[in-house]
């Protein structure tokens, strides 16, 4: 069946995915390291031995690169004329008979449902996820920044905002505990989230990977997957 090449993402949306996807891994490295320290430097008696800082640096601007990236993605589902097919998924994901169908496609016992949005239930529901992990695991990082940089700047700016919602979720303690959870969450959803594109765009094979690359998804006449 001869299929028709359909702009599906803005340029917008793919820029914010790999950001987020560089933001996500550079915070993985970063942050593993400044909970359990994996390297460090050759001794030395010079005052040159700050690689922790360096890591804390780097973790602070991936950090502050992800909420950026975050706000200007939630502009853009909420506003933006080109997302707005993303947007129809919610009226998919209220479906039970396209429930039902996505179910039996991802078992081998059905055809995939006819969608009018860009996400099926399951990638829907599993997005909203995502950002509510991104949402609680910047909030919970902005709430350990102004601890350390609460005389001035941002830190500063932001420090008696974060301090009733650091004493909310019970204390700075469980506020780094909530955060590394929260983190945990995140990396299992990324290997998901890739197998799952894998998975969609062989069986499906009108291009899921290309799009999220080029905006352009190859779909049957008439049904977007």
């Amino acid at each position: 069946m001869k299929r028709k090449m359909e702009f599906e993402f803005s340029a917008g949306l793919r820029w914010t995915h790999w950001l987020r996807a560089i933001a996500i891994f550079v915070l993985t490295v970063t942050g593993f390291y400044l909970a359990y320290v994996f390297v460090v430097p050759e001794p030395s008696n010079e005052p040159v031995l700050f690689l922790n800082a360096k890591f804390r640096m780097w973790h602070e601007i991936a950090g502050f690169l992800l909420i950026a990236v975050t706000i200007f993605k939630l502009y853009l589902f909420c506003i933006d004329r080109i997302s707005a097919n993303e947007r129809v998924g919610f009226l998919d994901a209220l479906s039970p008979k396209i429930w039902i169908q996505q179910i039996k496609y991802y078992l081998f016992i059905g055809e995939h449902p006819t969608l009018r949005g860009v996400y099926n239930p399951l990638q829907f529901i599993a997005y909203i996820g995502l950002y509510a992990m991104v949402v609680l695991i910047s909030l919970t990082g902005l709430i350990l920044y102004v601890h350390a940089y609460q005389a001035g700047g941002i830190g500063g700016a932001l420090y008696d905002y974060m301090r009733p919602i650091e004493a909310m979720m019970g204390g700075l303690a469980m506020v780094r505990e909530i955060h590394h959870i929260t983190m945990w969450g995140i990396l299992i959803f990324v290997p998901v989230h890739i197998y799952m594109a894998i998975f969609n765009s062989i069986m499906g094979k009108e291009g899921a990977i290309d799009a999220i690359i080029s905006g352009y998804r190859f779909n049957k006449p008439h049904q977007k997957h």
